[in-house]
């Protein structure tokens, strides 16, 4: 006999339905939506830019630094300089296809042994003003790659922000507020960002490489050479130092051990970009470890995922690199963290420091440490089975705070490799869960329940009874809640 309180056939179907849903109107997700348009799909094709400012001021999704001119304050503005960046949204417009902007994907639900009272396969959407679930037949992930951050001396002022978030403020939205620029990374993308910012009018006073010479392919570095950008190779960044403004300068240390200073106002990391797979990672997609495609990315079949018709594509499906992430962000993490004392910042949204992670040490506001908790640290962890970054998060809140992880992520788990003495993938991926971007709570909470799941709220949450309305205190339904009685019947 079926359980009445279970959530199996309650749940109310998709608020709309699209034959393939794409999310990601960049490049890959454009083209996606064309070609299926032009099959004769029906096409909704989602993106969350114009992102609302006060994320971009959380770095979410990507890491903005606070160098945003006030005009990402007009959203009308916004959409008009992403369809001038990306004249292929209005071919797919043409085509028929729903583009959606400013709408952001926030959870992929795909029938499964943990989701099998799901109606149908669903998204969930958010705008600014509501959520909703959108059904499909065939879903398209293109949700791009989000900047590896790794922590220094100064980092967490205004005007340290990443390759990516440099791109969408200087190409998609023309609000960057910033004229100085120090690049940290000669890989192909810390070339192609100085590149293209040399390109908008912008002055780049150096590329800065800890390594012993620059490691992009030769014709990007011949096109550096051509544009008259300094390659600073084998100089480590000691710390950013600033104003009221944020970033003023940037201190290295040079070969022979002396300090040198940069003067500029912005500090862009292009150290690495890591493959944006909160949603299928979220939704139990397989993920593979994968130095040449960013780190941890999709498990792919050609363009398929493991979830049944969901595919990825674009960076999501892991940027074509031409070193391995792994050991080009542990040779940087070395370099800008090896001498650091442990009261430098590594989660800025939870004030959680190096020292804390090492020592595993709980937040602050819970009062001094006890006996049992001193004793704790790293080693101990790591001599009890394999270190756990998801572990380290519960313990130290490293990782939990509104940016979701996108500062710290990546940089905990070379911490952690390298206190254990293991390669960095063989740290296991951080767990994502659903909502994968931060949304107001007027928004999430708007959705349409059926009936049959207000009825039953309360005994999914947890114990029987644990969550009894204050009105059923005492009454018969009370009774029936604690497993009683049968006033449910």
């Amino acid at each position: 006999m079926p359980d009445p309180s279970a959530i199996d056939g309650k749940l109310a179907p998709p608020d709309e339905h699209a034959g393939v849903l794409v999310i990601g109107a960049g490049p890959a997700g454009t083209a996606a939506a064309i070609a299926a348009a032009e099959a004769g799909e029906q096409v909704v094709l989602v993106d969350e830019n114009p992102v609302d400012p006060g994320l971009m001021g959380h770095d979410t999704p990507l890491w903005y630094g606070a160098r945003m001119t006030a005009a990402v304050q007009r959203p009308e503005r916004l959409v008009e300089q992403l369809a001038a960046a990306n004249p292929a949204l209005e071919a797919a417009m043409m085509l028929g296809v729903d583009v959606r902007l400013g709408v952001t994907a926030w959870g992929l639900y795909a029938p499964g042994p943990a989701l099998r009272g799901l109606p149908a396969a669903m998204v969930g959407l958010a705008d600014a003003e509501r959520a909703w679930m959108c059904g499909f037949d065939r879903l398209v992930l293109a949700t791009g790659a989000r900047d590896v951050a790794i922590a220094f001396r100064g980092w967490d002022q205004p005007g340290v922000m990443g390759a990516n978030g440099l791109h969408v403020l200087v190409q998609r939205y023309d609000a960057f507020d910033g004229r100085r620029i120090a690049v940290l990374g000669s890989g192909a993308l810390g070339l192609r960002t100085a590149l293209d910012a040399k390109a908008r009018g912008l002055e780049v006073v150096a590329i800065v490489e800890v390594l012993g010479a620059p490691q992009g392919p030769p014709d990007l570095l011949a096109e550096v050479a051509a544009a008259n950008i300094p390659v600073l190779a084998g100089h480590a960044p000691l710390r950013a130092e600033g104003g009221a403004s944020g970033v003023e300068r940037l201190v290295l240390r040079a070969p022979d051990g002396l300090e040198t200073s940069l003067g500029c106002d912005t500090v862009c990391l292009a150290v690495g970009l890591a493959p944006a797979i909160e949603l299928l990672q979220s939704a139990g997609g397989a993920i593979v470890s994968d130095g040449g495609r960013g780190g941890h990315a999709p498990a792919l079949d050609g363009a398929a995922t493991s979830l049944v018709n969901v595919s990825a594509v674009g960076d999501c499906a892991g940027p074509a690199l031409d070193h391995d992430a792994w050991a080009y962000q542990a040779a940087w993490l070395a370099a800008l963290q090896g001498a650091a004392d442990p009261s430098l910042i590594i989660c800025q949204c939870e004030a959680v420091t190096r020292g804390d992670i090492i020592e595993v040490r709980a937040p602050r506001y819970l009062g001094p440490p006890t006996e049992r908790s001193r004793a704790r640290s790293l080693g101990t962890l790591i001599a009890d089975g394999p270190v756990n970054q998801d572990q380290i998060k519960r313990l130290t809140r490293a990782c939990m705070g509104v940016c979701q992880a996108r500062r710290c992520r990546e940089q905990v788990a070379l911490i952690l490799a390298e206190a254990a003495g293991v390669a960095p993938q063989d740290v296991p991926l951080a767990g994502f869960r659903a909502p994968v971007r931060p949304l107001p709570l007027a928004v999430i909470a708007d959705w349409n329940e059926t009936e049959a799941m207000r009825d039953g709220w309360e005994i999914w949450m947890a114990i029987p009874g644990q969550w009894a309305p204050y009105a059923d205190i005492g009454t018969e339904r009370e009774f029936a809640l604690l497993g009683g009685g049968s006033a449910r019947r």
